[in-house]
C-alpha cells in the first residue's frame, strides 16, 4: 500500500528540487526515501526503478522550462523572441541546474515524443518565422541554437568561464553570442 502523502507527482518535484541541490547525477532512491522519511522499498510502488525517476524528472523538467521559454516568447518576434528564448533557457539553467540536467537525460523514442521536447522544437520554429530560413533548413537552425545555448550554458554552470572573468563579463559574452546568432540566421546561406 502507497504511504500517505507519497504521489508519483510529488515524487517527481522532491526529486527535481533534490536535483538541484545536489546534482541530477546524485539524486538516488535512498536519498529521495530519506527526504519522505520512508523506506527505499515503499517507493517502488510509484517508480519501476531509477532510470524510471530520471525519466519523469526529464518530463517535469522539459515541461517547466518549456512553459517559462513559452511564457518569454510570447508576442515576440525577430531579434527580441532569440534573446528572451535563449534568457529564459539561460535563467532556468541558472536557477535549476539540477533540472537543466535533466533535460539532458537521454529518453527512449516513444517518451520523448510524448514529452514537451516537441514543443520546445516548436518554440524554436516559431523564432525562426522571424528570419529567412527555408523550412527544410529549420533542423539545422534549430540544432545551431540548441547546441549554442547548451554548450554556454554548460560551461558557465561549470565555472569555466572563471579564469577569463576579469577580461570580459559572461554577460557581455552571452549578449554578443546572441548578436551572432541574430546575424547568423538573418544572413542564412541558401542551401
Amino acid at each position: 500500500m502507497a504511504r500517505a502523502g507519497v504521489t508519483v507527482e510529488r515524487l517527481t518535484r522532491v526529486a527535481a528540487d533534490l536535483a538541484d541541490e545536489i546534482g541530477f547525477d546524485n539524486v538516488t532512491v535512498t536519498a529521495l526515501a530519506r527526504s519522505f522519511g520512508v523506506k527505499e522499498g515503499s517507493l517502488y510502488s510509484h517508480i519501476r526503478n531509477m532510470r524510471d525517476l530520471r525519466a519523469k524528472v526529464a518530463l517535469f523538467a522539459l515541461d517547466e522550462l518549456a512553459g517559462e521559454a513559452g511564457e518569454a516568447l510570447a508576442g515576440r518576434s525577430g531579434k527580441e523572441a532569440l534573446v528572451a528564448f535563449a534568457n529564459a533557457y539561460r535563467d532556468y539553467a541558472r536557477r535549476h541546474p539540477g533540472r537543466y540536467a535533466a533535460t539532458r537525460f537521454r529518453l527512449d523514442p516513444e517518451t520523448a515524443a510524448a514529452s514537451a521536447g516537441a514543443r520546445h522544437v516548436e518554440l524554436s520554429r516559431a523564432i525562426l518565422r522571424g528570419y529567412p530560413i527555408p523550412e527544410s533548413d529549420q533542423i539545422d537552425a534549430i540544432r545551431l541554437l540548441g547546441s549554442t545555448f547548451h554548450g554556454f550554458v554548460s560551461l558557465e554552470t561549470a565555472g569555466s568561464f572563471a579564469h577569463s572573468a576579469a577580461v570580459r563579463d559572461e554577460d557581455a559574452s552571452w549578449s554578443r553570442i546572441l548578436d551572432v546568432l541574430h546575424a547568423a540566421l538573418s544572413g542564412w546561406p541558401a542551401s
